[in-house]
């Protein structure tokens, strides 16, 4: 293979130093050479510094505070090429998966997004969500290619750069946890495509302690796309089903909390989703698999 200049790649981290070198070797060796660009969310474990030192070529961020997801928006301006790929600091790129991406996004011009296979582990074993992507219940759309899918996994995913800085990107507003779907919802909503492409592979080995709280922000992000974009009657039905757990469940009473201290944000920029992508998302919701759960 020769090095391919279509596809960046755009890492995210925060106080994971190791890991994030061990990621950098293997994006850095990969074929294609893509441009990358680390955007440190505010590290107090001299990142930064190991960065410069290991991998001084790479393109360096630093914003000098945590700006969640919405750090790839970040990395996503300073790089110019058309397409750009997702890591985290403990996620990288199989070799040839970027050149199949472009190639996918040349070949099909309405495609915004793909949400790749991915791998888990020193084994390699598959996903669970490889397997409900490939099986989503929106169909193949026939300019697409691969079945339609309204999330991803963030580390395991391609854009178009155009598509993605369009919309915004990752929403502030949310920080972390289920960050993807309301990006997927505001792609889909402006009539881009999104993807599921099998041979397409990201390797993802996930940090054994994982970030404290992650639940809780999961929860409470789902309730605040809801209250983004969907009618007024799902919006109180998730409301009032998030309080219900919420005596027995401290995760439950920490979401609410936080969705109710940035609900008046939400309001102010609530947008009801075009009706093929409700239709979608109900569509979602009749699906008895976790990973498909519409917001």
């Amino acid at each position: 293979m020769t090095p391919d200049p279509r596809v960046g790649v755009v890492v995210i981290t925060r106080n994971r130093r190791d890991e994030l070198l061990h990621t950098l070797d293997r994006l850095t060796a990969l074929p294609e050479q893509p441009p990358i660009v680390v955007v440190d969310n505010d590290s107090t474990d001299a990142t930064a510094q190991a960065v410069r030192a290991h991998h001084p070529h790479i393109t360096l961020l630093t914003p000098h505070r945590n700006l969640g997801a919405a750090g790839r928006n970040l990395g996503a301006t300073a790089l110019t090429t058309p397409y750009i790929a997702f890591a985290d600091d403990d996620s990288w790129w199989q070799p040839g998966a970027l050149t199949h991406a472009a190639d996918l996004f040349q070949t099909h011009p309405r495609l915004a997004l793909i949400a790749a296979a991915t791998r888990v582990g020193p084994d390699g074993r598959p996903d669970p969500l490889n397997h409900t992507l490939a099986t989503s219940p929106l169909g193949h759309a026939p300019d697409l290619p691969g079945p339609s899918v309204l999330g991803f996994l963030a580390c395991a995913a391609v854009v178009r750069r155009a598509a993605f800085l369009t919309v915004g990107g990752f929403d502030p507003l949310l920080h972390f946890g289920a960050e993807e779907t309301l990006l997927a919802l505001e792609l889909a909503a402006h009539g881009w495509g999104l993807a599921h492409c099998p041979r397409v592979i990201a390797w993802h080995h996930p940090h054994p302690t994982p970030r404290t709280g992650r639940p809780a922000r999961i929860l409470r992000n789902e309730l605040l796309t809801a209250w983004l974009r969907r009618p007024l009657p799902h919006a109180l039905a998730r409301t009032w089903a998030l309080a219900r757990t919420c005596p027995a469940d401290p995760q439950a009473r920490t979401a609410l909390a936080a969705a109710l201290r940035l609900l008046p944000a939400a309001l102010a920029r609530r947008r009801l989703l075009p009706p093929a992508v409700e239709r979608g998302l109900r569509t979602l919701e009749t699906t008895p698999h976790p990973a498909l759960r519409a917001p």
